[in-house]
């Protein structure tokens, strides 16, 4: 049974329906699988539309722009067996990358109960030295205030900031450290969200110094997760189409106030197009981008922020929901980018010795670590290395790990500017000194190539925002669109993760394709007392 009204459900000829899906990121491919695996929509009924010329939207890793021997990812992205239920529904049935008699799930599942994640250097201070990370540090006011923050509904939390509920103690422990650097929290940010990762991640409290409950990919989730699906849509002749750009969408209205989608506005290599839709036709479109306007640097220059939209990644919401008042205002999210941009870096190495030297320091193989986060350095610096190769066409002797900063405005303690105006040179250099290396710098220099990339929105979707400024997945009275991505609402669900984007596409195509199947509940670990207990006991006695 589905866990949403089947009273609403529209029961549809699967066979005559046609899905126009806007955006090829993983909420519009995860669309499509949904849609021929539980709905019996044929393949070639199933259209998806990108501006882009390769699938997989924000869930990237791919050779770098920077250099012909280098590679990149955007962002690092880790996952539970508790939290992620539809993203291991997904591809419970979707081939994995190299052997197709095992699922996706299986690999993963697999691989991590060999290569498990137990931190040993989580927090490392000025003088290198590696802290005691189990200490969380948390005071009697602080855990109070934690508990405020759980117990107010979003009603009452409405759009204050996270500083706004917590005093100026609770952002010095060691709690807030890695709590911040794991999930890419700000103090600024939105205090409802934070209040909905309390929820989804209670049972991550025991185990955050060391994050024994994240799960990865064996290789980077373009390799692991998109490209596997891809191929499965493929087979199943789904119409992929690149380069298309949605540029805006027309709705109607009738007197019944039954709203429908009824026009796409499209620009392809030909030109401008007009593609109506009729009444089989469903549309559903990916709203905003947290890689949108991204630019690249290199070991000798420096990756531009850009201010002013240039992309698109924005400019189809902006459209649509200037039409209807219900369809979100997109401006709370990209409308302060310094409150909100990330800088990351892909570090390639062309032998060993950095790779080794990380490995004796941190007292981690690569990819059973996490994040080694520098608490008091002056970009708040972060690395993870992940296992090794990270990329599977990568050649021998050559490896990589990824990291970003969190306070990039303000000067390095290695080099005196702020992150924004380093070189890749630059970065590397102050993360050499971070670990204390100095004395392998120049050899570091000479076989490293390093690709760092501005994000002018990366954590816009933590923004503080106030009721109606997400639409929802299902508009009220919707006969024939939804909405999906980062940027929908999904009462009680936490964005900044791929579980989002995987769990609005099912609860949209199983809405509007009539699909009587079961989709999976949100996980929170408040609910099972045995969780709950030992997440307070750990604050109460660290």
């Amino acid at each position: 049974m589905a866990n949403f009204d089947t009273r609403s459900l529209v029961r549809r000829d699967a066979a005559r329906t046609h899905l126009w899906i806007v955006g090829g990121g993983i909420a519009g491919m995860a669309v499509a699988a949904f849609a021929i695996r539980d709905a019996g929509v044929p393949g070639p009924n199933i259209h998806i539309l990108d501006e882009l010329q390769i699938a997989g939207g924000s869930l990237d890793g791919a050779s770098s722009p920077a250099g012909a021997e280098a590679y990149v990812t955007r962002g690092g992205r880790m996952f539970t067996e508790e939290v992620y239920l539809c993203l291991w529904d997904l591809f419970s049935s979707i081939p994995s990358l190299e052997n197709p008699e095992v699922t996706v799930k299986d690999d993963v599942w697999s691989f991590n109960a060999q290569v498990k994640t137990e931190a040993k250097a989580r927090l490392i201070d000025s003088a290198h030295r590696v802290l005691d990370a189990r200490r969380l540090g948390l005071n009697a006011r602080d855990r109070l205030q934690m508990a405020r923050v759980l117990a107010s509904g979003e009603h009452i939390l409405g759009s204050r900031r996270i500083d706004e509920m917590m005093g100026e103690h609770f952002f010095t422990t060691n709690f807030w450290q890695m709590w911040r650097t794991t999930f890419a929290f700000q103090k600024w940010h939105s205090a409802a969200e934070l209040r909905r990762y309390f929820l989804r991640f209670t049972q991550e409290f025991p185990r955050i110094h060391t994050l024994s409950g994240v799960r990865r990919t064996v290789y980077n989730q373009y390799d692991s997760l998109v490209v596997p699906l891809q191929r499965w849509l493929a087979a199943a002749g789904v119409d992929v189409r690149f380069g298309t750009q949605v540029v805006d969408a027309d709705f109607a209205t009738d007197r019944a106030g039954t709203r429908r989608a009824t026009t796409l506005r499209l620009v392809t290599d030909h030109g401008p197009e007009t593609l109506s839709l009729d009444g089989d036709d469903l549309a559903f479109f990916t709203l905003g981008s947290i890689t949108a306007d991204a630019t690249y640097g290199g070991m000798d220059d420096v990756p531009a922020l850009v201010r002013d939209r240039v992309d698109h990644g924005w400019s189809l919401w902006e459209r649509i929901a200037a039409k209807q008042p219900d369809f979100g205002r997109p401006m709370t999210f990209y409308g302060n980018i310094d409150e909100n941009k990330w800088e990351s870096f892909t570090l390639t190495m062309h032998d060993r010795v950095l790779l080794d030297r990380i490995v004796a320091y941190s007292g981690n193989q690569p990819g059973t670590g996490a994040l080694m986060t520098w608490i008091e350095s002056g970009w708040h610096l972060s690395i993870v290395v992940p296992y090794q190769p990270h990329f599977p066409d990568m050649p021998e002797n050559t490896y990589t790990l990824w990291g970003y900063g969190f306070d990039f405005d303000h000067d390095g303690d290695y080099v005196q500017l702020p992150m924004a105006k380093a070189t890749g040179r630059d970065i590397l250099t102050e993360v050499v000194g971070q670990l204390g290396f100095d004395d392998i710098l120049e050899h570091v220099l000479a076989t490293t190539d390093i690709t760092s990339v501005m994000m002018p929105y990366a954590s816009s979707l933590f923004a503080v925002r106030a009721p109606g400024d997400r639409p929802l997945v299902i508009p009220r009275r919707s006969a024939n669109f939804a909405f999906l991505g980062q940027f929908v609402e999904m009462p009680g669900d936490i964005v900044f993760t791929v579980e989002y984007s995987v769990h609005c596409a099912m609860h949209a195509v199983y809405a509007l394709l009539g699909v009587d199947r079961l989709i999976p509940p949100i996980y929170h670990g408040t609910r099972d007392p045995k969780v709950a207990l030992k997440a307070l006991e750990t604050a109460l006695s660290r």
